[in-house]
């Protein structure tokens, strides 16, 4: 299988006036990134995972409330979720995010 290479992120995942964008980046049979722009205020209420996650702020600036923690998540964070813990994502900025999970 070749390497997948995505030169620039940022084109990828273009961050809209209002709302957010979801993408899927890369999927196997063992991985899958999806690539997140949110505008600022937007946010993933609060949900879980089946499946741990790992989330990486590319730019911009999130809240995040992990479970009973809340953080700040800026350019260079990178945060592992263990499955099932509750946790919100919010955009306090306009902000890109990649979520890289196991392939389920």
């Amino acid at each position: 299988m070749p390497a997948t290479v995505i030169t620039d992120l940022a084109a990828e995942l273009p961050i809209p006036e209002d709302g957010t964008l979801s993408r899927v980046l890369y999927r196997d049979d063992r991985l899958r990134v999806v690539g997140f722009a949110f505008a600022a205020g937007q946010e993933l209420t609060e949900h879980t995972s089946a499946l741990p996650v790992v989330i990486q702020v590319l730019r911009g600036r999130l809240d995040l409330q992990l479970g009973d923690e809340k953080t700040e998540a800026t350019p260079g964070t990178w945060t592992h979720l263990p499955a099932r813990l509750p946790h919100t994502v919010h955009a306090t900025e306009p902000t890109v995010m990649l979520l890289t999970m196991p392939a389920g």
